[in-house]
């Protein structure tokens, strides 16, 4: 099998645009929820995740959706392996620009200004 993984990582990407977070209603490419996408020479996808929440109550269907939009989009792929990362905490300094400029259009304020404002800085890590 010959596999073109920054193809495939266009593709998977762009069709993940269409999956929105179930609490901030923005896709989450733009969130910056994609903490890894691995694409391997066999064909194997393997992705982690974050949640904007450490709770949320919907985390199955969102695995499920994530995974059925790879699997649909890349239908050549042998395996698609999707995970949550529990340790990486979610924040705005993931977003991408068109996300924040998104989510000020919805809310009306610039969320990393008002992370920036209630919690500091980013650290180092960042």
């Amino acid at each position: 099998m010959s596999v073109n993984k920054e193809e495939w990582r266009g593709k998977i990407l762009d069709a993940l645009k269409q999956v929105y977070d179930p609490e901030i209603p923005i896709d989450i490419v733009n969130l910056g929820l994609i903490y890894n996408l691995d694409i391997d020479d066999d064909g194997n996808i393997s992705m982690k995740i974050g949640l904007t929440a450490p709770g949320c109550p919907v985390v199955d269907d969102l695995l499920y959706t994530i995974e059925t939009v790879v699997k649909e989009t890349i239908p050549e792929a042998k395996t698609v392996d999707v995970q949550v990362d529990f340790e990486k905490q979610w924040t705005p300094y993931q977003m991408t620009e068109e996300g924040r400029s998104r989510f000020k259009e919805i809310y009306g304020y610039d969320i990393l200004e008002m992370w920036v404002q209630t919690y500091g800085p980013p650290p180092e890590s960042q």
